[in-house]
């Protein structure tokens, strides 16, 4: 994998520069996530939790607007992409808000790296850079001899079928090998269920300004294997050991600039492996309940990129 380059032109405010003077900063949210919406999603609430970490920071006064809003972000020291939830079905444009609002503000995470972690494909890149992920073969529009064919390459009886570009396990099934395959119309990936997910959970190791924060444990309700809140599932604080942190620490050293904010998603393979499921740098929902002091380690991450 080439070095993923996302750093960008500093972008100076004098008044930052006193630290008495708090930054301002816009958290990006969409039209199913912003409290004042009438359609917002069932696990919206972690969108206050996050909310409610960051407007703790001292150093900061955090405003949460929809994404799609016509506002001039000039008047922010930063954008930081938060629940941006219904990226995955407006990706197009939004990539075009997101070109204007990186030439007003500096965007975080930046542009450049939003542009390659969009697409789960990248995770090939993580791959042939030799980081352990999740057996994945990616197809566009695959059918049931696709999925036919996946079933004999890895040998399993249960396959966990999954958007390219996608979040929140939208669009996701389990298929098990007798049963009537569809058809998706859109690229996919076709992963062996991992038995992990329902014995250990999978874990999520966050990072902030490259520095390791705090990981959480999720595991996902009973006969269910999705580990998301909105279908059940549950997370609790971890103190995982030093290998298993610098297992995740690595897959941010190929960055050239460490992101604000990284969530590196991953499972124990059967041979006691941690496997990248997901490496998250554009919207995931970074836990705050599970660390305290979450927003004040984001502002004073922050306050650095722009000093």
């Amino acid at each position: 994998m080439s070095v993923v380059k996302v750093t960008k032109k500093r972008i100076y405010s004098p008044k930052i520069r006193q630290l008495d003077i708090p930054m301002k900063i816009a958290y990006l949210a969409s039209q199913i996530t912003i409290p004042s919406s009438p359609h917002r999603r069932g696990d919206a609430f972690e969108h206050d939790f996050m909310m409610e970490s960051l407007r703790k920071a001292e150093s900061a006064e955090v405003t949460d607007i929809s994404w799609d809003d016509d506002i001039d972000f000039s008047q922010f020291d930063a954008a930081i992409i938060g629940t941006c939830w219904d990226y995955q079905d407006r990706f197009a444009e939004f990539l075009k808000k997101l070109t204007l609002i990186d030439r007003q503000t500096l965007l975080l995470n930046p542009l450049a790296l939003i542009g390659w972690n969009a697409d789960k494909s990248y995770l090939k890149d993580l791959e042939d850079s030799g980081t352990p992920i999740i057996p994945t073969l990616f197809i566009d529009n695959p059918g049931p001899a696709d999925l036919d064919k996946a079933f004999q390459h890895f040998q399993c009886e249960k396959l966990v079928v999954k958007r390219q570009v996608g979040a929140s396990a939208e669009g996701q099934s389990l298929i098990h090998q007798n049963d009537l395959f569809p058809h998706f119309n859109r690229p996919m990936m076709l992963q062996p269920f991992m038995p992990a997910i329902s014995s250990e959970g999978e874990i999520s190791f966050i990072f902030i300004g490259g520095t390791f924060s705090h990981a959480v444990l999720k595991r996902p309700a009973d006969g269910d294997y999705r580990i998301q809140s909105s279908y059940g599932g549950q997370e609790s604080m971890i103190n995982p050991p030093a290998s298993d942190i610098e297992a995740a620490r690595n897959t941010l050293s190929r960055f050239e600039t460490p992101p604000l904010y990284a969530r590196v998603d991953m499972l124990r393979g059967e041979d006691g492996i941690l496997l990248i499921m997901e490496l998250e740098l554009i919207e995931p929902y970074l836990y705050p309940e599970q660390c305290p002091e979450l927003g004040g380690k984001i502002m004073g991450a922050i306050r650095k990129m722009l000093s």
